[in-house]
């Protein structure tokens, strides 16, 4: 399934890949110019053949309570700037909050937290 153009390389897509990180299986979305490989499950590393080293893990958020979906992959790869609700878990209570998200070449997304 392709989600969109890739925002850093000129020919790519953004393609779903399941993965498997410590015993839980994960979407990868990853520019088709993007190739990784693992020896271990953990560890995901470019080959030598990839041009492109864009990927968002779909669970980069999952320490605010967010998984990121097709939808909102689409969205950020569109708009390049997405809203998104997170969950905080300070004190012993639930606490949701709406922040934007955007694109980074390094970790896939960031959080703007101002």
């Amino acid at each position: 399934m392709l989600l969109g153009k890739c925002p850093y390389c000129e020919n790519g897509e953004i393609e779903v890949r399941d993965k498997e990180v410590r015993g839980k299986k994960v979407k990868l979305y990853a520019c088709s110019n993007a190739h990784w490989m693992s020896e271990d499950g953990e560890m995901y590393e470019l080959t030598s053949d990839s041009s492109c080293d864009f990927k968002i893990w779909q669970n980069s958020l999952a320490k605010y309570g967010k998984w990121l979906s097709y939808k909102e992959v689409r969205e950020l790869l569109s708009e390049g700037e997405l809203e998104v609700e997170l969950l905080s878990k300070k004190y012993g209570k639930k606490i949701y909050y709406t922040k934007n998200i955007i694109l980074n070449a390094e970790y896939g997304v960031s959080v703007l937290w101002q």
